[in-house]
């Protein structure tokens, strides 16, 4: 580690003298020393530690330039192809320049991006003035991103000219008046510019360095400083500071709203709506004007570590730009985010010819989650997903329930440690996932404490957004038959990721932080030997889905790594739960034949279908309110029948310009008005889950059914390989 520390010191010193003697250049973003040594670091990790066999050479480099292309245009909307020409001269040398940690060519590509932005900016503020027919029979197409570039900025016009108006159309469609219109699209081209203008040269190398990773395969990124801040404080749900979500009107940081209990909460006088327009610390009183900053570097100045001090000047969201603004002291305390933490409910279940119903829990969980350094520090206090699940399961006994449903729906992962200790909550004890790493090693992740928190009945609800730590938990109850997994097929990332942190090489402790690589470098398996890889885990009981599954998920992204198998690791299954499934399906397909909510989903699933092969939308006026007023109708309708009126389904949504492609850094939070009431899929699985607690407790019952089966329906759901 000496050796390779004292080179990237030579490496780091060298810069330096090169960079005395060049000139400087007329551009607006320029690479910075420390981003060049982070570089010559990240090369090194990416090409000899990843789980994939990678070699720097003249085909990862064109992968690198057709990626970086497109995380900057994606829907080509911006670059003319005279200017993807010019950078061709990149293609084959990225990875010479790599090498020499020569940044340059990135930098010079993204000036002439933001330069085309400015452009298309320009063009619409303009364009939005400018008299527009919505007679004329024309069509905005909004997925350019399989198009040819344009080969003129004249074609580009007329790109933008189209966009414009769908812009304004969308607006008139909601009868908004031509003044008002024209007022928000400028409000919202001087968003675009603004946020053009805050990009710095951190942004610049956090977009190359993840065209780089993500070109040897999908998980493997580059994370800023900033970025692993967060996402530390994700893992462990909890960051020191006032507890505020900060969003953004105008040149204005706003509060989007208070977390209960935290500081300001406590505290009482900051309020959502409120501007911040300056934030000072206790130790030199002086207040820092915030107007126009970027929401990430406001929210570095309101951070800061417990017990201390944070001093913010506000304009009460009641009081005008001109009035008078309020100096608040807050005491920075630890805010739990428990928006991302385990909660329980119990659903009841009406059971025919009984008046009580049968009492299911459902633990949702958003999250695999862990406080890696409370943990590691011992503290009796440290937040987990195993722990926080293990004490709501006690809480549901309690309550008498007869099942459990633990919903993963969307839970995109997160520890791995956490997916095996919460997998040993519901098996005796065992393996729980086989590892493989880069040199072929297998070692097994195992729950080694006997006993288990919940041995009854038990579902895991997943969807096609279940990845990762999800999938581990998901097939290893499939794969011990300890309970039905329900839903669609899982999103299939099978790939366990490390984090580097680039600043522990760095050659002294006040160098520039230089951020994080989450770096592929193993392969997790089932303990049947099957991988969650690619196909994901297939649901015992699948509800419908929309859209086609090859277009989503692990086996839709680029340079992703293919599905494979080892051998089975060696455990005890809890049994075979093969008839329980075909019998439980079989009510279920039973029982939803006629429901109503569900062939609403029906309905919906094939609405999205029809529309999900859109690239384009028309701007016939008469045609938009046409298609608006039959979805209304058609919400109407079913709101008429059972009083709501929400799509069971994402819609495929046309884009109206509000998005500033893949360029917005902040998202406001808005206040979401749920439903109390389970959706279907999650009211079906309970279901599911209360016929699996009476199968199981009358066995004479379930085989009586099962054989009065039809012989296709007799095929079963038992673990199996994939």
């Amino acid at each position: 580690m000496k050796r390779l520390t004292s080179l990237f010191v030579l490496f780091w010193v060298s810069t330096l003298a090169v960079a005395a003697v060049q000139p400087p250049e007329a551009l607006e973003l320029e690479p910075q020393l420390e981003q060049r040594f982070a570089t010559n670091l990240a090369t090194r990790f990416l090409t000899n530690w990843h789980y994939k066999d990678t070699r720097l050479d003249d085909d990862l480099s064109s992968r690198i330039f057709d990626k970086y292309i497109e995380l900057l245009d994606p829907n080509r909307n911006y670059f003319l192809a005279s200017d993807i020409e010019g950078f061709e001269r990149y293609r084959d040398n990225l990875d010479d320049a790599l090498r020499h940690s020569d940044l340059q060519p990135a930098y010079d590509v993204f000036n002439v991006y933001v330069n085309r932005v400015r452009e298309r900016i320009d063009y619409s503020v303009d364009a939005v003035h400018q008299p527009m027919d919505f007679t004329v029979d024309e069509y905005y197409e909004f997925d350019r991103s399989e198009a040819s570039w344009a080969e003129s900025r004249a074609e580009l016009d007329e790109l933008w000219r189209k966009r414009v108006k769908n812009d304004y159309l969308r607006l008139l469609l909601t009868d908004k008046e031509p003044e008002a219109i024209v007022e928000t699209l400028e409000e919202r081209y001087a968003n675009m510019t603004r946020r053009i203008n805050e990009l710095k040269t951190e942004d610049v190398f956090q977009f190359f360095m993840n065209a780089f990773a993500q070109s040897i395969e999908p998980h493997t990124s580059y994370l800023s400083p900033r970025t692993s801040e967060n996402f530390e404080i994700s893992m462990k749900l909890s960051l020191e500071g006032i507890g505020a979500l900060l969003g953004r009107v105008s040149e204005y940081t706003t509060i989007a709203s208070v977390v209960p209990g935290g500081p300001a909460d406590q505290d009482g006088r900051l309020q959502a709506g409120d501007r911040i327009i300056a934030v000072g610390q206790e130790n030199d009183g002086k207040l820092v004007d915030v107007i126009g900053w970027r929401i990430d570097d406001v929210v570095q100045l309101i951070r800061g570590p417990k017990g201390s001090v944070v001093r913010l000047e506000v304009l009460p969201e009641d009081v005008s730009i001109s009035g008078p603004s309020t100096v608040i002291d807050i005491v920075r305390n630890e805010v739990k985010l428990e928006e991302q933490a385990a909660k329980s409910r119990v659903l009841e279940v009406p059971v025919e010819e009984s008046e009580e119903p049968v009492r299911i829990g459902v633990i949702d969980l958003p999250v695999f989650y862990l406080d890696f350094n409370g943990r590691a520090q011992n503290r009796p206090d440290y937040r987990s997903s195993t722990r926080d699940v293990r004490r709501l399961i006690g809480e549901l006994k309690e309550q008498g329930v007869a099942g459990l449903v633990i919903d993963l729906r969307d839970n995109g992962g997160g520890s791995l440690l956490e997916a095996t200790t919460l997998t040993g909550l519901f098996i005796d004890k065992g393996p729980v996932v086989q590892v493989r790493n880069s040199n072929g090693r297998i070692s097994l992740e195992e729950d080694v404490d006997a006993g288990m928190a919940w041995d009854g009945p038990l579902a895991v609800l997943v969807n096609r957004y279940s990845a990762s730590a999800s999938e581990i938990f998901a097939a290893a109850i499939q794969d011990y038959g300890r309970g039905l997994v329900i839903g669609e097929p899982t999103f299939g990332k099978g790939t366990v990721q490390s984090l580097l942190d680039l600043d522990d090489y760095a050659p002294s402790s006040d160098s520039p932080s230089m951020g994080q690589l989450k770096i592929t470098m193993a392969q997790f398996f089932r303990v049947n030997g099957g991988s969650t890889q690619n196909r994901g885990v297939i649901p015992d009981i699948r509800f419908p889905s929309a859209g086609d599954p090859a277009e989503y998920g692990e086996s839709s992204l680029d340079n992703a790594l293919p599905w494979s198998s080892i051998d089975p690791a060696r455990y005890q299954p809890a049994g075979d739960l093969s008839r329980l499934v075909a019998v439980a399906e079989n009510r279920f397909e039973g029982r939803i034949v006629n429901d109503e909510e569900y062939n609403w989903l029906l309905a919906d699933i094939e609405e999205y279908n029809r529309k999900s092969g859109r690239t384009r939308v028309s701007l016939l006026e008469s045609e938009a309110r046409a298609e608006m007023e039959r979805e209304e109708e058609r919400l109407k309708n079913r709101k008429a029948k059972n009083g709501e009126a929400e799509s069971l389904v994402e819609n495929t949504e046309i884009p109206d310009g509000s998005e500033f492609d893949n360029l917005t850094d902040e998202e406001a939070a808005e206040d979401d008005d749920e439903n109390d009431g389970p959706d279907l899929l999650l009211r079906e699985a309970a279901e599911i889950v209360a016929d699996v607690a009476e199968l199981e407790s009358d066995m004479e019952l379930l085989n009586r059914q099962f054989s009065q089966l039809p012989p296709n329906g007799k095929k079963g759901a038992a673990p199996q390989m994939n």
